[in-house]
Protein backbone atom coordinates (compact mmCIF):
# COMPACT_ATOMS: atom_id res chain seq x y z
CA UNK A 1 0.00 0.00 0.00
CA UNK A 2 3.32 2.23 0.83
CA UNK A 3 4.39 1.93 -2.51
CA UNK A 4 1.03 1.88 -4.46
CA UNK A 5 0.45 5.50 -2.08
CA UNK A 6 3.44 7.05 -3.26
CA UNK A 7 4.01 6.27 -6.45
CA UNK A 8 6.91 3.81 -6.85
CA UNK A 9 4.91 0.46 -8.06
CA UNK A 10 1.26 0.54 -9.97
CA UNK A 11 -1.24 -1.90 -10.03
CA UNK A 12 -1.17 -1.98 -13.76
CA UNK A 13 2.12 -4.33 -12.75
CA UNK A 14 0.44 -6.72 -11.58
CA UNK A 15 -1.92 -9.86 -12.10
CA UNK A 16 -2.71 -10.68 -8.91
CA UNK A 17 -2.51 -9.97 -5.27
CA UNK A 18 -2.91 -11.50 -1.83
CA UNK A 19 -4.71 -9.03 0.74
CA UNK A 20 -3.83 -10.81 4.60
CA UNK A 21 -4.31 -9.99 7.68
CA UNK A 22 -1.37 -10.39 10.59
CA UNK A 23 -2.92 -7.35 12.41
CA UNK A 24 -2.73 -5.05 9.75
CA UNK A 25 -3.46 -1.17 10.46
CA UNK A 26 -3.07 -2.47 14.10
CA UNK A 27 -5.65 -4.81 13.92
CA UNK A 28 -8.06 -2.17 15.56
CA UNK A 29 -12.04 -2.38 14.96
CA UNK A 30 -12.84 -2.00 11.51
CA UNK A 31 -9.13 -2.51 10.08
CA UNK A 32 -10.37 -3.64 6.92
CA UNK A 33 -12.64 -1.49 6.68
CA UNK A 34 -9.94 2.19 7.24
CA UNK A 35 -7.69 -0.54 5.04
CA UNK A 36 -10.92 -0.43 2.09
CA UNK A 37 -10.87 3.78 2.76
CA UNK A 38 -7.56 4.55 2.69
CA UNK A 39 -7.93 3.06 -0.90
CA UNK A 40 -11.59 4.65 -1.75
CA UNK A 41 -10.79 7.96 -0.46
CA UNK A 42 -7.71 8.58 -2.46
CA UNK A 43 -8.97 8.86 -6.33
CA UNK A 44 -5.72 7.75 -7.55
CA UNK A 45 -6.18 4.48 -5.60
CA UNK A 46 -9.92 3.90 -6.02
CA UNK A 47 -8.91 3.94 -10.07
CA UNK A 48 -6.12 2.07 -10.18
CA UNK A 49 -8.05 -0.85 -7.80
CA UNK A 50 -11.27 -0.03 -9.92
CA UNK A 51 -9.33 -0.83 -12.82
CA UNK A 52 -7.42 -3.90 -11.74
CA UNK A 53 -10.65 -5.20 -10.53
CA UNK A 54 -11.84 -5.08 -14.27
CA UNK A 55 -9.39 -6.12 -16.09
CA UNK A 56 -9.93 -10.19 -17.29
CA UNK A 57 -6.42 -11.08 -16.51
CA UNK A 58 -6.42 -10.68 -12.93
CA UNK A 59 -6.98 -12.53 -9.51
CA UNK A 60 -7.27 -11.24 -5.82
CA UNK A 61 -7.57 -13.30 -2.57
CA UNK A 62 -8.64 -11.41 0.75
CA UNK A 63 -7.77 -13.17 3.80
CA UNK A 64 -8.59 -11.78 7.64
CA UNK A 65 -8.34 -7.69 7.28
CA UNK A 66 -7.90 -8.64 3.42
CA UNK A 67 -11.05 -10.31 3.37
CA UNK A 68 -12.30 -7.13 5.16
CA UNK A 69 -11.09 -4.93 2.54
CA UNK A 70 -12.01 -6.48 -0.09
CA UNK A 71 -15.26 -6.55 0.82
CA UNK A 72 -15.50 -3.04 1.56
CA UNK A 73 -14.42 -2.53 -1.79
CA UNK A 74 -17.33 -5.20 -3.35
CA UNK A 75 -18.82 -1.56 -5.16
CA UNK A 76 -15.32 -2.03 -7.59
CA UNK A 77 -15.35 -5.80 -7.66
CA UNK A 78 -17.39 -7.03 -10.72
CA UNK A 79 -19.91 -10.01 -9.18
CA UNK A 80 -19.03 -8.76 -5.59
CA UNK A 81 -22.45 -7.30 -4.87
CA UNK A 82 -23.74 -10.01 -2.77
CA UNK A 83 -21.10 -10.19 -0.25
CA UNK A 84 -21.26 -9.42 3.17
CA UNK A 85 -19.69 -7.06 5.65
CA UNK A 86 -17.23 -8.98 8.13
CA UNK A 87 -18.12 -7.83 11.51
CA UNK A 88 -17.58 -8.03 15.32
CA UNK A 89 -18.34 -11.73 16.17
CA UNK A 90 -21.32 -12.96 17.60
CA UNK A 91 -19.10 -13.95 21.14
CA UNK A 92 -17.92 -10.35 21.34
CA UNK A 93 -14.56 -11.46 21.66
CA UNK A 94 -11.33 -12.41 19.93
CA UNK A 95 -11.24 -16.43 18.32
CA UNK A 96 -8.20 -17.86 18.48
CA UNK A 97 -8.76 -22.02 18.06
CA UNK A 98 -8.77 -24.48 15.01
CA UNK A 99 -12.21 -25.19 13.44
CA UNK A 100 -13.31 -27.21 11.27
CA UNK A 101 -14.23 -26.08 7.31
CA UNK A 102 -15.50 -27.67 4.42
CA UNK A 103 -14.72 -25.80 0.67
CA UNK A 104 -17.78 -25.65 -1.31
CA UNK A 105 -18.63 -26.29 -4.81
CA UNK A 106 -17.44 -22.54 -5.95
CA UNK A 107 -15.56 -20.89 -9.18
CA UNK A 108 -13.29 -19.66 -6.93
CA UNK A 109 -9.82 -20.55 -8.48
CA UNK A 110 -8.09 -20.70 -4.97
CA UNK A 111 -10.56 -23.79 -4.34
CA UNK A 112 -9.84 -25.54 -7.69
CA UNK A 113 -10.86 -29.21 -7.54
CA UNK A 114 -11.02 -28.62 -3.52
CA UNK A 115 -15.32 -29.42 -3.28
CA UNK A 116 -16.01 -31.46 -0.60
CA UNK A 117 -12.81 -31.22 1.14
CA UNK A 118 -13.23 -31.07 5.05
CA UNK A 119 -10.20 -29.84 7.03
CA UNK A 120 -9.22 -28.03 10.26
CA UNK A 121 -8.07 -24.47 9.73
CA UNK A 122 -6.37 -21.95 11.85
CA UNK A 123 -8.86 -18.72 13.21
CA UNK A 124 -7.55 -15.57 14.83
CA UNK A 125 -9.93 -12.73 13.94
CA UNK A 126 -12.60 -10.64 16.23
CA UNK A 127 -14.73 -9.57 13.03
CA UNK A 128 -15.11 -12.28 11.14
CA UNK A 129 -19.42 -12.39 10.94
CA UNK A 130 -20.24 -12.83 7.71
CA UNK A 131 -23.05 -10.18 8.00
CA UNK A 132 -25.81 -9.41 5.76
CA UNK A 133 -28.17 -7.32 7.69
CA UNK A 134 -26.51 -4.30 6.60
CA UNK A 135 -25.20 -4.71 3.07
CA UNK A 136 -25.02 -8.20 0.40
CA UNK A 137 -27.17 -10.83 -0.12
CA UNK A 138 -27.03 -14.09 1.62
CA UNK A 139 -29.29 -15.51 -0.67
CA UNK A 140 -26.78 -14.70 -4.16
CA UNK A 141 -23.53 -14.91 -2.09
CA UNK A 142 -21.53 -17.73 -3.64
CA UNK A 143 -20.32 -19.45 -0.85
CA UNK A 144 -16.54 -20.79 -0.89
CA UNK A 145 -16.46 -22.35 2.25
CA UNK A 146 -18.35 -22.86 5.47
CA UNK A 147 -17.42 -23.61 9.04
CA UNK A 148 -18.85 -27.37 10.21
CA UNK A 149 -19.67 -29.22 12.60
CA UNK A 150 -18.24 -32.99 14.23
CA UNK A 151 -20.80 -34.55 11.38
CA UNK A 152 -19.96 -32.47 8.64
CA UNK A 153 -22.75 -30.22 8.52
CA UNK A 154 -22.61 -26.10 7.98
CA UNK A 155 -22.82 -24.60 11.28
CA UNK A 156 -23.88 -21.31 12.80
CA UNK A 157 -23.65 -22.98 16.70
CA UNK A 158 -20.54 -22.02 18.90
CA UNK A 159 -17.37 -23.12 19.14
CA UNK A 160 -17.95 -25.01 15.13
CA UNK A 161 -18.62 -21.81 14.08
CA UNK A 162 -16.39 -19.05 16.19
CA UNK A 163 -17.85 -15.96 14.63
CA UNK A 164 -21.57 -16.67 14.61
CA UNK A 165 -21.73 -16.00 10.82
CA UNK A 166 -25.38 -17.36 9.58
CA UNK A 167 -24.96 -21.15 7.52
CA UNK A 168 -21.43 -21.32 8.29
CA UNK A 169 -20.31 -19.13 5.56
CA UNK A 170 -16.81 -18.06 6.56
CA UNK A 171 -15.47 -17.39 2.13
CA UNK A 172 -17.10 -16.04 -0.71
CA UNK A 173 -16.28 -15.54 -4.06
CA UNK A 174 -16.98 -13.88 -7.34
CA UNK A 175 -19.03 -15.57 -10.57
CA UNK A 176 -15.82 -16.09 -12.62
CA UNK A 177 -14.18 -16.98 -9.40
CA UNK A 178 -11.32 -14.60 -9.66
CA UNK A 179 -12.21 -12.80 -6.54
CA UNK A 180 -12.61 -14.53 -3.37
CA UNK A 181 -12.66 -13.27 0.81
CA UNK A 182 -12.09 -15.76 3.43
CA UNK A 183 -12.00 -15.05 6.56
CA UNK A 184 -10.05 -17.98 8.67
CA UNK A 185 -6.28 -18.03 8.33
Amino acid sequence: MSDLIAGRAKLDDFKGFIAVGGFSYGDVLGAGEGWAKTILFNAKLADQFAGFFQRGDTFALGICNGCQMMSNLKSIIPGAQAWPKFTRNKSEQFEARFAMVEVGESPSIFFSGMAGTQTPIAVAHGEGFADFSQTGDIDKAIVAMRFIDNKGSATETYPYNPNGAPRGITSVTTPDGRFTVMMPH
